[in-house]
């Protein structure tokens, strides 16, 4: 399988033999649709992150619960992905958006990576409007439950919390979005946009891995990632990979089904608490 991330010269060479797929989403409301259509990498379809990476946004689940295998599959088939297609995602946000469909993709064995600094790092003429590619064929496959975490895990000390939200909400600073502010307690701050330098490219290996161990990861299947909704943890989960520290676990509930659990503690402040 390819790895969970590719450079800007690599999709030069492949470019013809790839689905290049455009995850732009917006915390803010502003339309991911919209700002494909204005300018995307050439022949690059959009993946829609509300429609067909989540499912229904609930209290119980939180904002962006996984999508059900069936309605994944029916998303990947319209956008003209089938199963033995290799997919690079891309967004304008150094991957931390386009990582959900990267990591929803190859835990359920299909080939998928990262664009590497996304939009900014292709140099060429972009193309507007809308691509469509003709349906393809995706199985359904259940979500691996070992690739997965609940909120009952959250409390287990055998296992190492990453906290990939930005250190002021993770700090309980403020929280634009959910009804309590902090952070799991236990949980390590790694903010996953620290994954990246400035022109947002994924730092060298040595320092994301370093990164990690200092927040204690030895072990990735012993390790949780969450963050606001399940979407952004993600990106932590491609650089454990990347830093061949194991694959780790996804928390999709995350904070936004974790903080409307009022039976469960908050911790607040720089430490894990």
């Amino acid at each position: 399988m390819i790895g969970p991330v590719v450079d800007a010269s690599w999709l030069r060479q492949h470019q013809a033999d790839v689905v290049i797929a455009d995850v732009r989403w917006y915390l803010d409301g502003r339309s991911g649709s919209e700002v494909y259509e204005k300018g995307h990498i050439p022949g690059s379809v959009f993946i829609d992150l509300d429609r067909w990476l989540s499912d229904e946004s609930s209290p119980p689940n939180g904002r962006h619960p996984l999508p059900s295998p069936e309605r994944f599959a029916a998303g990947m088939a319209q956008s003209g992905i089938s199963n033995n297609h290799t997919v690079i995602a891309y967004d304008d946000a150094g991957g931390v958006i386009a990582a959900r469909l990267v990591w929803m993709l190859r835990v359920t064995g299909h080939s998928a990576a990262l664009l590497d600094g996304g939009l900014k790092a292709y140099h060429g003429p972009l193309e507007t409007g809308i691509i469509t590619r003709r349906p393809g064929t995706f199985d359904a496959q259940p979500w691996p439950q070992e690739r997965l975490a609940e909120i009952s895990d959250t409390t287990n000390r055998t296992n190492v919390l990453l906290d990939a939200r930005n250190r002021d909400r993770y700090r309980g600073d403020f929280d634009p979005v959910d009804s309590r502010s902090g952070h799991i307690p236990g949980a390590r701050n790694v903010p996953c946009r620290e994954n990246l330098t400035e022109g947002g490219t994924f730092l060298p290996v040595d320092e994301i891995r370093q990164k990690f161990v200092d927040a204690g990861v030895v072990d990735g299947d012993q390790t949780i990632s969450y963050c606001g909704s399940g979407v952004t943890a993600c990106h932590n989960l491609l650089a454990l990979e990347l830093a061949g520290l194991g694959r780790g676990r996804l928390y999709p509930g995350s904070w936004s089904q974790y903080s409307l659990a009022t039976d469960h503690p908050v911790a607040t402040g720089d430490s894990p608490g």
